[in-house]
């Protein structure tokens, strides 16, 4: 893939002798594909930068993405393809930012009347699309880890764990617990009866829309992980629908205490603060 030798020259001399304007062509080209939503002095920086690191790949062994001499141009593309990932352009708005070099270079090298240049353009063509995959992959994987923080960030953000009072905190959940999210539930739950030193957590499911088997497990074994860590726990929010069907799937919490309602986790929570020699609360 990619030029020989004697091609990468003759694109890299190709580069030099119409930089500016191959640089003012490309740059209006991939203004007209983000409509507007880069700077033109932005876009102008980038296919600047671009154009630079093409004609150092141009080496002994000739161009290509994978080359030697190639590797500010990887370089380069790889931070093009990310900084579009994180500023939410598609895979194709970046890919094109590349492939838009094939049209400048049409519409300045007079390759009709020459079949030399034809030729030249053809090769020069296939390397342009071989670095716009480059791109492209690259941004894929840019994207997928942008994804993946944002589901974390969410994952943390959905699961806050509260300090109310002086050995008590509370784990609202709202929206459906799967096995992610009931992981980190568990992590910061353990976290904060760690850091507070607290004796009771209340684990309130009132925003839960259902439970099932699943759900109950991911809460139970919770639970457990909090007991070990010398803490008790408090279901709130067992609604009469939720109740019957933690009866039906024949679902036992055996002695942990649940309660229908935050308030009356709450109300119990104090109450057994208060019975605890040497506390109250704060």
């Amino acid at each position: 893939m990619g030029l020989d030798a004697a091609e990468g020259e003759r694109f890299a001399a190709v580069l030099v002798r119409h930089e500016d304007q191959i640089v003012k062509r490309w740059t209006e080209l991939v203004a007209e594909t983000l409509r507007g939503r880069l700077s033109q002095a932005e876009l102008g920086r980038q296919v600047t930068e671009i154009h630079r690191s093409l004609v150092a790949a141009a080496g002994p062994s000739g161009m290509s993405v994978d080359g030697e001499a190639a590797g500010e141009l990887r370089a380069v593309l790889s931070e093009l393809s990310v900084a579009r990932a994180r500023q939410g352009f598609t895979a194709t708005e970046t890919a094109v930012s590349i492939f838009a070099l094939k049209d400048t270079l049409r519409d300045i090298l007079d390759i009709r009347d020459s079949p030399e240049l034809l030729s030249d353009y053809v090769e020069f063509s296939r390397l342009i699309d071989e670095l716009g995959l480059f791109t492209f992959e690259t941004y894929t994987k840019a994207r997928e880890s942008v994804v993946a923080d944002q589901a974390e960030q969410l994952l943390e953000l959905s699961t806050p764990v509260v300090k109310l009072w002086e050995g008590v905190v509370a784990v609202p959940l709202v929206g459906t617990l799967d096995s992610a999210r009931a992981q980190v539930v568990m992590e910061k739950l353990l976290q904060t009866l760690v850091d507070t030193g607290s004796p009771y957590a209340i684990i309130d499911i009132t925003g839960v829309p259902a439970v099932d088997t699943q759900v109950a497990q991911h809460v139970l074994k919770t639970v457990v992980a909090a007991r070990l860590m010398g803490a008790d726990c408090i279901i709130s929010g067992i609604r009469p629908q939720i109740a019957q069907t933690i009866v039906a799937l024949g679902i036992e919490f055996g002695d942990i205490a649940t309660k229908a309602s935050l308030a009356d986790a709450l109300r119990h929570a104090i109450r057994m603060t208060e019975a605890r020699p040497g506390r109250g609360v704060a």
